[in-house]
This record gives C-alpha cells, sequence and structure tokens, in this order.
C-alpha cells in the first residue's frame, strides 16, 4: 500500500477488492465484479461509459475508489491503464479486430447469427489462452489423477460442462459421481465426498444456489475443490484450491459454453496424457471390437 493508502498497483489492488468483497454493499459489488472482469475497458472507458454500461450512477464508482483509498475513479484508473501498456488486448478490441479479418460485408438472413457467435468463441478461446495459467493447469490435473472418487456439480447452463466430464472421466476409468439434482439427493451426496476425493463444480452467473452451498460445505470439511466459474469473486472461489475464471462479459441468451468446454478438454487430455506415460490402458472405442483400445 502507498503512503496515502491506496493500492500501488494493480495485483495489489485486485488482492484488496478480494479482501473486502464479502463486506461490500451490492452497488459496491457489482463495480469490483465490472473492474476485475474488464480491466482493459475500465483503462480506457470515462467513468460516465462504464457507470451507463453497469446501469449505476457515476458518483458510485467515485465513492468506490475513495474506500480503497484513492482521491477519486481517475486516480484508481490510473493503475488499470499502467497494467493495460503490458497486457494483451481487451475482449471488444479483439472482437473488433476479428470481425473486420473475417466480414468483407453485412450477411443477409439468420445467417449473421451464426457469425456473431463464432466471432465471439474464437475471441473467448483467445482470452483463455492467454489467461489461463500452466501453474493453475498442472495444479487441476494433479487433483483429478490424486482424486478417488470426482464429484460432479454444475446445474442449469453449466450442466453439459459437467456431462462432458463424467463421460471422459469415465472413459479414462475414473471414479465419477453426477450430483445430479433430480430426487433432491445431490446435497446428500456431496456428503460422502471425503478429503480424498475431489469436488469439480461449474457455475456461472447467476449462480445456482445448490452448487454454491455444496462447494461451501465440502470446502468447510476440507474436500479438494476445482471450479470453474466467471470471475475470480464468484462464490466459489473462497473454497477453490484452484479456480479457472472464465469470464462472460454479456450475460445474454447466446452466451456461449466454447471456452469452459475447451477447458474442461484440455484438462482431461492432460489427465489421459498422464496416464499413458504410466503405461495405463488406453481409452476403448464405442464401436471398437470385444473392446479394441484405440
Amino acid at each position: 500500500m502507498t503512503q496515502g493508502g491506496q493500492p500501488k498497483d494493480y495485483e495489489e489492488l485486485i488482492r484488496v477488492i478480494h479482501e473486502r468483497y464479502d463486506s461490500m454493499s451490492k452497488t459496491y459489488r457489482a463495480i469490483a465484479e465490472y473492474l476485475t472482469q474488464n480491466p482493459n475497458d475500465v483503462a480506457v472507458m470515462s467513468v460516465n461509459s462504464i457507470a451507463e454500461h453497469c446501469g449505476i450512477h457515476a458518483s458510485s464508482f467515485v465513492r468506490f475508489a475513495q474506500s480503497l483509498g484513492y482521491s477519486g475513479f481517475k486516480t484508481l484508473q490510473t493503475v488499470f491503464q499502467r497494467r493495460l501498456s503490458t497486457a494483451a488486448p481487451g475482449f471488444e478490441a479483439r472482437i473488433e479486430a476479428l470481425e473486420n479479418e473475417l466480414v468483407a460485408g453485412d450477411l443477409d438472413g439468420d445467417g449473421h447469427f451464426l457469425r456473431d457467435l463464432v466471432v465471439r468463441d474464437i475471441t473467448a478461446l483467445r482470452s483463455l489462452l492467454s489467461e489461463v495459467s500452466q501453474v493453475d493447469m498442472d495444479r487441476a490435473v494433479d487433483l483429478l489423477e490424486d482424486a478417488e472418487t470426482i464429484y460432479l456439480i454444475g446445474q442449469l447452463r453449466s450442466a453439459p460442462i459437467v456431462s462432458l466430464l463424467r463421460y471422459v472421466l469415465t472413459m479414462l476409468r475414473k471414479r465419477t459421481v453426477l450430483l445430479d439434482e433430480s430426487g433432491g439427493l445431490a446435497t446428500h451426496h456431496a456428503k460422502l465426498a471425503s478429503k480424498k476425493d475431489l469436488v469439480f463444480a461449474v457455475s456461472f452467473r447467476f449462480y445456482a444456489q445448490e452448487v454454491v452451498n455444496i462447494v461451501e460445505e465440502a470446502g468447510q470439511r476440507g474436500v479438494p475443490i476445482l471450479a470453474i466459474s466467471d470471475s475470480t469473486l464468484s462464490p466459489l472461489a473462497k473454497n477453490a484450491d484452484v479456480l479457472f475464471a472464465v469470464p462472460e462479459r454479456e450475460y445474454t441468451f447466446s452466451r456461449s459454453l466454447a471456452a469452459p468446454m475447451c477447458l474442461v478438454q484440455s484438462l482431461t487430455t492432460a489427465l489421459a496424457a498422464r496416464q499413458q506415460k504410466k503405461d495405463k490402458p488406453r481409452i476403448p472405442t464405442v464401436t471398437s471390437p470385444q473392446g479394441t483400445s484405440l
């Protein structure tokens, strides 16, 4: 911290926001979430533009900055501007550049929906590649490899992700339990998880409450937690041994699962590679005769 009490750089600012997040008001939490998920945009946009985008009055951003020890929002913004000088292009900038590259003219009919989704998915995947660290990947695969049983939980739009995980992990001969909400037994099944197991949770805004509750209860008992969510301020973050934050810049009907799906496929592929090195059986194909391996 500087002499005036404000965080001196971006890393320290994010750490302070995480430390204070639970005690923040609803408005301040919304501001904190935007700042942490859109650092490049914060660096270049005016406070009025940011406030309009968030639906929060600009004065609240000024007071938020002052609560962290800054004289005003512009002073806080300089922290993001210094970070931007060495950071990769922002999400929106990448979308614009990719659209200019791929689109020579407007498409007629409904075809533009496909183009828009593909452009955003490519951009999200590029962001994923630059934002996920090798350290976190290694730690996550360690957890998957060491777990006796992997408990999978993901509801609503996260359900397809854990369904894919169950399929691939079963093919890798890892014992898995899908904590399905049907029947109301997911919470009870989760209590069977021990410190030798792993809870792999996936949840995005707006977070499924049962998923949050299961992660909190398991974390309090010392069960290892691997999580995929949309922010380091997600309710899954505080209990996660490893958290992959896959930001979603827009909360619209057309939100895609391309980035988190790619992430879980890379994790399971890395796990399979480790098993191969240990001479464990290869994954059998469904269509191969008499269980012939790949």
